[in-house]
């Protein structure tokens, strides 16, 4: 088969070449975050480490800063607790961590494997520019042959393939070597005078082949994963630059075309990145805001132990929210971590000072607050119910004038009283002769309504018998106490009841949880002096209100994340599960807030 090019048509064609050339829009690859713990972290750095191919530096990039970043939180966290046990800042020294020396080992693994890996690869490049050298070589000695047109068009063509065969050179050879072996190729074409039709025929079937890469490319147009559509396209120039010139009638033509579909690729690379550095653009207004907040803390406001404890809720929240922002433009990452940083540390150092001026007032309140649990405890016991009464209740006075106690000993100290006041109060309750009367009536008509709960598995033709079910369960809490040693042998026979009907009925967990929290808010509502114990139920409800609520929106921000993400099909369902499960609490909580609420509002 002969094959005829003019030069004119190889030096078109290589000018076409450098428009292809000029089209490609390159873009460094930005891989989407994620959320991993340093034990995830480490695991995905050892599968990369053990994989034949060097990992990309992005990935390995993304998972370091990932890594420091839970370790920096985790100092954090570390450093708070020392402060606030009472430790001084100064003292503060981080403990070994052997999953960061387990990391760093493997970082270097990955950093020798690709040095290697480079080095390797820089080794293939210099015996590829020599074969290719070989080969125009070779294609130079075909022009100066006398041999048979046949076997020289042979060897040619046998060369081509071999070329097309060999990829990678070193990058500052390209241009230089590809200008050689066109040089050459059109010297062989000219020489040779390989006839028109042969020319023709390689010109047609040219035509045919980047008519095809044409028609790919128009359709990858569609591909959602613009990414891909991106890389694709590479590989379709590649292709073409290696396919020969067409009849110059189409070769504008054909070459407009795939420019065309080209750059509508390219596009929609460069839109897709471009929002990517906007969201990071995002990010940086808010983490910006974040650091403006805390420089506009006013600490000559902060006087006392409430204040603190306020403003650390703010701070903590704050910081809960900065974890929840995405990476912020490359430039300015460090500058702004750092300045948050330095003005987390210089509110907790501050709050560190004061607490430290304040502990020997804390350790004589704790003395204060041990001598009245003495005297509460030598009381509990007492049956002068009128006078052991009234000295409680200056006890209690008295306990409300002192300041706080050191945090570790706060809620030991306050449950050991609240103990010894409210055994007193249930012991005068349940021995006080005119309400033990209707304590008995009030057991007589609790047993009433069990034997109502068990006979509702015997009546069938109840229209709603959860709405019955539900009745009852009112008309219990409607009354009133029942003899103190009676009170846990008919609450455990009346939740049994409860129990049979509520699988019987179907009735979800949730449920079940808030009416037996209704049970217990009841009860604390009937007793004596029930205000702070209902006010206190609640503010731990608000707690872990805030804090479900601040793990939702964490998981819903990774949602965002993961769901352009490659890949991440089961890890988004799992987090769809939970999302609901957080939903479902957080719903919970608050019909548990509604409660107490309800029964504070009808506490005179």
């Amino acid at each position: 088969m002969n094959e005829n090019i003019d030069p004119a048509l190889s030096l078109n064609e290589e000018t076409e070449n450098k428009q292809e050339q000029a089209e490609i829009a390159t873009e460094p690859q930005v891989s989407e975050s994620k959320t991993f713990t340093k034990e995830e972290i480490i695991k995905n750095l050892q599968e990369l480490s053990v994989k034949a191919e060097v990992p990309t530096r992005a990935d390995v990039d993304n998972l370091k800063q990932s890594f420091y970043k839970l370790k920096s939180a985790e100092n954090e966290i570390l450093k708070e607790q020392f402060i606030a046990d009472g430790g001084d800042v100064d003292s503060f020294v981080l403990p070994g961590d052997p999953l960061e020396e387990e990391f760093k080992t493997l970082l270097n693994t990955i950093k020798e494997k690709r040095a290697k890996a480079l080095a390797d690869e820089e080794k293939v490049k210099e015996e590829n520019l020599q074969k290719k050298e070989r080969i125009i070589e070779a294609i130079k000695n075909l022009t100066e042959s006398t041999d048979d047109f046949n076997k020289l068009y042979k060897e040619f063509k046998d060369l081509q393939q071999k070329w097309n065969e060999i990829k990678l050179i070193p990058a500052a050879k390209v241009n230089e070597i590809w200008k050689a072996y066109q040089l050459h190729s059109e010297k062989f074409y000219d020489l040779i005078k390989i006839n028109n039709e042969f020319r023709d025929y390689d010109f047609k079937k040219n035509l045919e082949i980047k008519t095809g890469i044409c028609e790919v490319v128009e359709k990858l147009q569609e591909e959602p994963d613009v990414v891909s559509a991106f890389h694709q396209l590479q590989n379709f120039h590649h292709q073409w630059r290696e396919i020969g010139p067409v009849a110059k009638e189409f070769r504008d033509e054909i070459w407009e075309r795939f420019k065309a579909a080209s750059t509508e690729i390219n596009k929609k690379h460069q839109s897709h990145f471009e929002d990517l550095k906007g969201q990071e653009e995002n990010n940086l207004t808010e983490k910006t805001a974040i650091c403006e907040t805390l420089k506009a803390i006013d600490y000559s406001q902060l006087k006392n132990f409430k204040d603190w404890d306020e403003k650390s809720h703010e701070i903590i929240a704050l910081q809960a929210k900065w974890k929840t922002i995405g990476f912020v433009p490359k430039k300015v990452n460090s500058q702004i971590f750092e300045q948050y940083r330095a003005l987390c540390d210089t509110f907790f150092e501050k709050k560190a000072e004061f607490f430290k001026h304040q502990k020997d007032d804390m350790e004589e309140n704790l003395n204060k607050k041990r001598a009245l649990c003495e005297k509460a405890e030598a009381l509990k016991d007492s049956t002068d119910w009128r006078k052991t009464t009234d000295e409680l209740i200056a006890i209690q006075k008295e306990w409300k004038t002192i300041g706080a106690v050191p945090r570790k000993y706060s809620d030991a100290i306050w449950k050991q009283f609240v103990t010894a006041c409210d055994y007193f109060f249930e012991q005068k309750n349940s021995n006080t002769s005119s309400q033990k009367e209707e304590e008995v009536a009030n057991l007589a008509k609790k047993k009433e309504i069990i034997e109502k709960v068990n006979a509702l598995s015997e009546q069938t033709d109840l229209a709603d018998p959860m709405g019955t079910l539900r009745e009852l369960m009112d008309e219990w809490h409607q009354i009133g106490f029942v003899p103190f040693k009676e009170k846990d042998k008919i609450y455990k026979e009346y939740q049994a009841a409860l129990d049979v009907q509520f699988d019987r009925l179907k009735m979800d967990k949730s449920e079940r949880r808030l009416q037996s929290f209704k049970s217990n808010v009841d009860d604390i509502a009937k007793s004596e002096r029930p205000k702070g114990r209902l006010f206190r139920e609640r503010d731990k409800l608000m707690h872990q209100f805030n804090k479900v609520k601040s793990d939702l929106q964490t998981y819903e921000n990774n949602m965002g994340f993961l769901s352009i993400s490659k890949g991440a099909g089961g890890l988004l369902k799992d987090m769809e599960h939970k999302i609901q499960d957080l939903k479902n609490e957080l719903e919970l909580i608050a019909q548990k807030i509604e409660t107490i609420d309800t029964n504070l509002n009808s506490i005179d």
